[in-house]
């Protein structure tokens, strides 16, 4: 054999891709969960009826803390258009793709900093904000382009509505990402990634 075979015999390959089947197949089933999850729809606030709870960004956001602010924002992101095709809602598919960016990014990149408890819930309080100043752009930008008409007919109810809802919305996924996290964590983390007792 030649001293080049050799080499070429010697060769280690590694697998470059960011995301492994593993995780692939964990975001997949994530996103199955979080396309069933979108169609729960429990109102928040009396007497506005378009505005509707659903628990599908916590698979999004469980996804986030587990590998990373991209797989999170793929699920989120996926789960939404699936909605959105099947009831023909591509606003709302819209505006949620808006509020899994706004929710998943600033917690998801905070844990990925340093994977602790407190990081966690310091990341998903500034999510919660973030989600809430998201969902005021997307009404008066997006929602007032399709839905509404006139900036006119949303800004009455930012404060009174939409600002409330999305507070209590994205505090109820917070807490839901903390409790099926801390229960699945260290399923689906990978174990360089994994945290005792977090």
């Amino acid at each position: 054999m030649t001293e080049k075979a050799q080499r070429a015999q010697n060769l280690e390959f590694t697998n470059t891709n960011k995301w492994d089947t593993r995780q692939l197949v964990t975001m997949a089933l994530m996103c199955a969960i979080a396309a069933l999850l979108s169609f729960i729809q429990i109102p928040l606030i009396p007497g506005v009826t378009f505005l509707t709870y659903d628990p599908s960004l916590m698979p999004a956001m469980v996804c986030g803390f587990a590998f990373g602010p991209g797989a999170g924002i793929a699920v989120g992101a996926v789960a939404a258009v699936i909605h959105g095709l099947i009831l023909g809602e591509w606003v709302g598919s819209l505006m949620n793709i808006v509020a899994t960016l706004c929710f998943v990014w600033p917690a998801a990149a905070l844990y990925r900093r340093k994977r602790t408890f407190k990081q966690g819930v310091i990341g998903l309080v500034v999510s919660v904000l973030a989600a809430t100043v998201g969902a005021i752009a997307a009404n008066l930008t997006i929602g007032v382009l399709f839905w509404y008409g006139s900036v006119d007919v949303i800004l009455p109810m930012l404060l009174p509505a939409i600002v409330p809802f999305n507070l209590v919305k994205g505090t109820v996924n917070a807490v839901l990402t903390l409790i099926v996290y801390k229960a699945v964590s260290n399923l689906i983390t990978p174990k360089k990634s994994q945290v005792k007792g977090h």
